[in-house]
């Protein structure tokens, strides 16, 4: 599934780069937001932005999203969407905070949500599904998102990463670097490869080790989100996905592996 953290990426970043250059060199970057440790995973997280500044971005992604995409009418849909989201926010302890769910017209088998529980599901999707079980793995997946802060993570991520790079270039080109924009690049791929696309492999499936935990409190079967992900590989057919090092998204085979494991943590059979 995805997060929608691609559309945020196209926001852009309302600092000043020239300051964060010399801050980075100044070795004061870190400082802006520092590391948190979130509790949820066990670890710690790159903060630049607040939650308040990320439910702000989200609002006004929501809002776009709500003039451009068609809202389903199908009653059964959203009836089914919205009896299952609250007793997985419940589980995750975010009932304290709005939630919003949406059933979009469209055949994309895709959900998403963004920061401040605006949750996304398309009629597509609803046809992968077998049961209210498999329901719950999508959308404990995309709770499991909003818990562990990933849209502000990899926002600063990339923050931090565009800093880094603008920091390389200005010491290669004040340096008069002989193929300085060959190096510049190879650093940009560095950093998107071994950096940025790892960190959303990571997100997605912690997001999945969280939905799992949250079927578990709430009643559902976490053993379905295996029999949901076998029936969305199986339903790919063909397909060959990009490879794994090139891909946001975890390989199934992976994912499916990961799943596997964790139920077996918590006790389940499988």
């Amino acid at each position: 599934m995805t997060s929608l953290i691609e559309f945020l990426d196209r926001k852009p970043i309302e600092m000043n780069r020239r300051q964060l250059v010399k801050g980075l060199a100044a070795g004061y970057i870190v400082a802006l937001g520092g590391c948190v440790q979130n509790q949820q995973l066990g670890r710690q997280q790159l903060l630049l932005v607040s939650e308040a500044q990320m439910t702000q971005l989200s609002a006004s992604a929501w809002n776009q999203i709500r003039q451009q995409k068609k809202v389903s009418t199908n009653q059964t849909l959203s009836r089914r969407l919205n009896t299952v989201g609250p007793k997985l926010v419940q589980a995750a302890g975010l009932q304290n905070q709005p939630w919003e769910y949406t059933v979009f017209q469209g055949e994309e088998a895709n959900a998403f949500v963004l920061p401040g529980g605006k949750v996304g599901f398309y009629e597509g999707i609803f046809k992968r599904m077998e049961n209210d079980d498999q329901l719950a793995t999508v959308l404990g997946h995309e709770i499991g998102h909003v818990a562990a802060r990933h849209s502000a993570e990899r926002y600063s991520q990339q923050v931090a990463a565009g800093v880094g790079m603008q920091a390389a270039q200005v010491a290669l080109q004040s340096g008069d670097v002989s193929g300085a924009g060959q190096i510049a690049a190879i650093l940009g791929a560095g950093v998107q490869f071994g950096i940025l696309l790892p960190y959303s492999r990571t997100h997605e499936l912690e997001a999945d080790r969280l939905g799992i935990e949250y079927m578990h409190k709430s009643g559902f079967d976490p053993r379905q989100s295996l029999r949901f992900w076998q029936n969305m590989s199986a339903q790919r057919g063909n397909q060959a996905p990009p490879p794994e090092f090139m891909s946001t998204h975890p390989s199934d085979q992976t994912r499916i592996a990961a799943l596997t494991q964790h139920l077996r943590q918590l006790g389940y059979q499988v």
